[in-house]
C-alpha cells in the first residue's frame, strides 16, 4: 500500500498548507491510485477526531477560492488515516509499520528539526527505511553548518541521497519555476543575461506581520537563518546559475551550487559596509499599534527581525554586479519580488529638449501577494507633439494577457507542486545536500563577522522599510531599492 506518512499531522503547517494542497490533487485527480495518507501525532484524536480537523481546514481554504466540493472531500476522506503515537521512539514506529508496512511509502516530517534525527533512526531501526521509501525533511535543517550536518548524517545512514527531499516551497511557485522557462526558453533574454547587461539585482521578501508567540523560534534563528539561508539564496542561485544541460534534477543543482561556491566571503572588516541588521520597535503597522520584539519576547534580545546584505558573485558572468537582499518584519507590505535592473543605453539620443525621463529596462518578477512577471520598457508618448515625447510602460507576461477578460489558472500553493513531485520521485525543485552546506557555510561566515565586529541590530519604525542603513547599502553605490508598481 502506498502511503503518505506526515509526521506533526495535526500541527500548523499540515493543517494550513499540506493537507489543503492534498485536497486539490485529489481535486484535480492527480494523486496516485490508492494512495493513503496517514497523519501521525501525540495527541489521541483518533480518526474521527482527526478527520473532522482536516475537514474543518481544508473546507476554510478551499472555500477562498470556492473551490469547496463535498463530493471531493468524499473521496479524499476515504485516504485518510491517523495514529497516535511518538515518532522518536522504537515503539511508535513499529505501530506505524503495523499500520502502512515498509514499503512505497513518502515521509513528511512537518515537525521540528529537533526531531528530524530520532525519528529517522526510529524509522531506520524498524526496518522502514528501504529504497521505495522518501522522506521530505522541512527547511530549517539545522540552524548552522554544525547542527545541519549533525541531522543530514542521521538521514544519510537511514537514506541515499536520491531517497531525501529537503523542501523548499518558494521553489514550488508557479513565478519561481517560470523564471526558469523565462531565461531558458526565450533567446531574447539569456544573451542579455550577464554583467554587460545588468547593472544589479534585488531580492526583497518582505513581511507585514510580527514574530508575536513564535519568538521561541525565531530568537534562535532570526531573519539570517529563517529566510535568507533558504528561501532568498536559493532565488538567487535561479537567477544566477549557468544554463544547465538539461533539466534533469542534477543538473539543475549542479548549477545552484556553482553559484553559491562562487558567492564572495563577507569578512570581519566588510560585515558593516554589506550588511545591515534591524530589530523593529514599538509603533504604529497597519493602523494598529504594535509591541516591538523585544516586548513580544519580554526581555532583550539581540536578533535580528530584518537583515540586508550585499552579495556578489565572483564569477565571469556576474563579476560587478551586486546582488541586493533584504528580508524583515514589519515592514510598510507583505510583499516578495526580484528585480533585474538592467543598465542604461550607451548613448541617449533624447538628451535634447524635453522629451521626458529615458527609463532603463527593468524585468521584475513577483512572487506575492500576486505573482506576475513583467518588463518595463520605453516608448513613444502618443500625440502629435512637435517633439517626440518619451514614456515607459510596464507590459505584463502574466496568464491572461494573450487574451482580455480570460482567466487565468488557479493560484496554486506551492506545496501542491513539491508534494507531486516528491510522490513521484522528481526531486528538481527541492535542495540537495551539498547545496544546503555551501549555504549554511556562506550564511555562518556573516553571522561570524557580525559576532567578530559586534553589529548589534539597528532599531527601526514598523511600517518602515527597516533601518536607514538598509537605504544606505545602495545609495552609497548610487542606486536605490525598487518601489513597487515603478
Amino acid at each position: 500500500m502506498a502511503a503518505l506518512v506526515l509526521f506533526g499531522g495535526g500541527g500548523d503547517l499540515a493543517m494550513r498548507m499540506l493537507l489543503p494542497s492534498l485536497y486539490f490533487l485529489e481535486q484535480d485527480g492527480l494523486l496516485p491510485d490508492g494512495l493513503k495518507i496517514v497523519g501521525a501525532a501525540r495527541s489521541d484524536d483518533g480518526r474521527d477526531g482527526y478527520v473532522a480537523l482536516v475537514r474543518k481546514a481544508v473546507s476554510s481554504r478551499a472555500a477562498q477560492d470556492d473551490l469547496w466540493d463535498e463530493a471531493v472531500f468524499a473521496r479524499f476522506e476515504k485516504r485518510l488515516d491517523y495514529l497516535a503515537l511518538d515518532a522518536t521512539k522504537p515503539d511508535g514506529a513499529e505501530s506505524l509499520k503495523a499500520r502502512v508496512g515498509s514499503d512505497d511509502l513518502t515521509y513528511f516530517l512537518a515537525v521540528s528539526p529537533s526531531l528530524y534525527a530520532p525519528i529517522v533512526q526510529a524509522l531506520h531501526a524498524a526496518g522502514m527505511t528501504g529504497d521505495s521509501t522518501r522522506i521530505v525533511l522541512e527547511k530549517p535543517v539545522g540552524r548552522d553548518l554544525v547542527s545541519f550536518l549533525e541531522i543530514d548524517e542521521a538521514v544519510r545512514e537511514a537514506f541515499d541521497e536520491s531517497q531525501v527531499f529537503r523542501i523548499d516551497h518558494y521553489l514550488g511557485k508557479e513565478t519561481v519555476q517560470n523564471l526558469i522557462a523565462l531565461r531558458f526558453g526565450n533567446v531574447i533574454f539569456e544573451p542579455l543575461w550577464n554583467n554587460l547587461s545588468i547593472d544589479h539585482v534585488q531580492i526583497t521578501v518582505a513581511e507585514t506581520v510580527g514574530i508575536g508567540d513564535r519568538w521561541p523560534y525565531y530568537d534562535e534563528y532570526g531573519a539570517l537563518r529563517d529566510m535568507l539561508q533558504n528561501h532568498m539564496l536559493q532565488l538567487l542561485c535561479l537567477v544566477a546559475m549557468e544554463p544547465p544541460s538539461d533539466l534533469d534534477p542534477d543538473s539543475v543543482r549542479n548549477e545552484k551550487v556553482k553559484v553559491l561556491r562562487s558567492l564572495r566571503r563577507i569578512t570581519l572588516e566588510e560585515a558593516e559596509r554589506v550588511t545591515v541588521r534591524g530589530q523593529y520597535g514599538p509603533g504604529q503597522s497597519e493602523g494598529q499599534s504594535v509591541k516591538s520584539y523585544e516586548q513580544e519576547r519580554g526581555q532583550p534580545s539581540e536578533t535580528e527581525t530584518f537583515v540586508a546584505v550585499r552579495a556578489d558573485i565572483d564569477n565571469w558572468r556576474w563579476a560587478g554586479v551586486p546582488f541586493f537582499l533584504r528580508t524583515g518584519k514589519r515592514l510598510p507590505e507583505k510583499r516578495t519580488e526580484i528585480v533585474i535592473q538592467f543598465k542604461g543605453v550607451p548613448h541617449s539620443i533624447f538628451d535634447q529638449g524635453d522629451r521626458g525621463e529615458l527609463v532603463d529596462n527593468r524585468l521584475v518578477i513577483e512572487l506575492q501577494p500576486e505573482e506576475d512577471i513583467s518588463l518595463t520598457v520605453m516608448n513613444k508618448r502618443p500625440g502629435l507633439d512637435a517633439q517626440m515625447q518619451l514614456q515607459s510602460i510596464r507590459m505584463s507576461l502574466s496568464w491572461g494577457v494573450d487574451g482580455k477578460g480570460s482567466k487565468p489558472p488557479r493560484r496554486r500553493i506551492a506545496y501542491e507542486r513539491l508534494l507531486l513531485d516528491a510522490l513521484n520521485g522528481d526531486s528538481t525543485l527541492f535542495v540537495r545536500r551539498d547545496e544546503a552546506e555551501q549555504a549554511w557555510k556562506w550564511v555562518d561566515e556573516v553571522a561570524e563577522a557580525w559576532g567578530d565586529a559586534d553589529l548589534k541590530p539597528q532599531p527601526y519604525d514598523p511600517g518602515t522599510w527597516g533601518p536607514d542603513e538598509a537605504d544606505l547599502l545602495l545609495s552609497r553605490t548610487g542606486r536605490r531599492w525598487h518601489v513597487a508598481g515603478e
